[in-house]
């Protein structure tokens, strides 16, 4: 799979081989600008950090800067104003499972809420200068796209705001192995504007670079870990710890929302009664992990991901799961047999959708920071624009119906709205 730049001649920027073995598929530098890098050694950031990087990119025109200057996430499409608040936990029961010397697992969470109009300062930054540097340089495109153009990308939340009344569902999002969390931006805002609270979060070690509060950067120890492996059956056992670790990570962060000790200033808008959970890639299999660890998780949505930690043989106590996926990867008897296994094991209502001309990337920000940059990718012609339609409203959809009891009529069949969207096995 080759990138082109828009209105360029035709030279290709990097590309980052993965193995089908770790869920990491052949992506060039389009979908790697958020995706998982296969890891190799690099420098380290901070005590007990470590990185991952990819083969250096073949040489190719940077876009203009003028094209780059002003990226810009879509608009929300619900009623409601957005507040953005971040929060840095830290589990003291458990140790980092990919540096131990580090200590206690932590977390950086964004939390996008409903808010009142015309509060809270300006708009929430979408990631950090570093954060944006650190994930171009793994994909070797630090050459090609300027980190501070994807840092300042244009969000729609705000910082400060205060909350709108009401108590709301709470969303759990996790994103894709090396991806960090703000890739799933554009959904979290648009859940939000729609009344929901979303909780993302950036899994220690776990992403090209996780700035915290005091400076410090953790990059990807846990792609390191799997690199490490001498097979495929080691590097598949790697990642489903990715995933299960997650679920603990997840319990984790229920706990510091919903209960007695609540970590958030705003916790009293979250009805803890109604809450559901999205990943995408290996941060979707780790919501059938979450579902099936703790029951607070009432529906899930695995976006594109393989399941490494299988659904349990005996479901997931009759809740509520939707795969939505892509057709190349994730089409009933494709390669990835893990999603005809996972749809016999779940036991509730179910939906498995694959979208095509869709890729890996396609359910994350990646196509809309892309096009806005002049890069487009052959093998995943979807436009942003549609990506963006169809992600947004497959799981709103979702979401609705499962976390309020609404009427989802897009979820009954194929839709003359989306025609890209199938439905298998209804």
């Amino acid at each position: 799979m080759t990138i082109f730049l828009r209105g360029r001649p035709a030279r290709p920027t990097s590309v980052v081989a993965m193995t089908a073995l770790t869920a990491l598929t052949a992506l060039a530098a389009l979908t790697a600008l958020t995706g998982a890098a296969a890891p190799a050694s690099a420098s380290a950031a901070g005590p007990a950090a470590t990185a991952a990087s990819a083969a250096p990119a073949s040489a190719a025109k940077s876009p203009d800067v003028g094209a780059v200057s002003a990226l810009a996430l879509p608009r929300p499409t619900g009623p409601y104003a957005i507040g953005r608040d971040t929060l840095f936990l830290t589990d003291h029961k458990r140790p980092d499972p990919w540096a131990p010397a580090a200590g206690a697992r932590q977390l950086l969470v964004s939390l996008h809420y409903p808010a009142r109009l015309g509060t809270g300062g300006g708009p929430a930054p979408y990631m950090t200068t570093e954060e944006a540097r650190l994930m171009l340089a793994q994909r070797g495109l630090e050459d090609v796209v300027p980190a501070g153009a994807v840092s300042a990308a244009r969000t729609h939340s705000r910082t400060g705001a205060r909350p709108a009344p009401g108590r709301f569902p709470l969303v759990l999002l996790s994103p894709g192995f090396g991806t960090p969390r703000a890739t799933l931006t554009g959904l979290a805002e648009d859940l939000a504007s729609r009344g929901y609270v979303v909780a993302a979060a950036d899994h220690a070690y776990e992403s090209t670079g996780t700035q915290l509060p005091d400076g410090r950067f953790l990059t990807c120890a846990a792609c390191e870990k799997v690199e490490a492996q001498p097979d495929a059956a080691g590097r598949e056992k790697v990642l489903a710890a990715v995933s299960t670790g997650r679920a603990a990570d997840f319990s984790f962060l229920l706990d510091r929302l919903t209960g007695p000790r609540s970590s958030w200033r705003h916790a009293g808008i979250i009805d803890p009664r109604r809450v559901g959970m999205a990943g995408h890639s290996i941060g979707g299999n780790a919501a059938a992990s979450t579902m099936a660890a703790d029951r607070r998780v009432d529906a899930g949505i695995n976006m594109d991901g393989k399941f490494f930690d299988p659904a349990p043989v005996t479901g997931l106590g009759g809740r509520p799961f939707l795969m939505l996926g892509t057709e190349a990867e994730h089409r009933p008897g494709s390669d990835d047999t893990s999603w005809d296994e996972g749809w016999e094991r779940l036991d509730g209502w179910k939906r498995w959708l694959t979208v095509r001309d869709s890729g890996h990337f396609t359910f994350t920000d990646t196509p809309v920071l892309g096009e806005q940059l002049g890069l487009e990718d052959p093998g995943a012609p979807l436009s942003a624009d549609r990506s963006t339609v169809i992600t947004r409203s497959y799981v709103a959809a979702f979401f609705d119906r499962h976390l309020r009891g609404r009427a989802a009529p897009l979820l009954n069949g194929p839709a003359p709205a989306h025609p890209e969207v199938d439905f298998h096995r209804p």
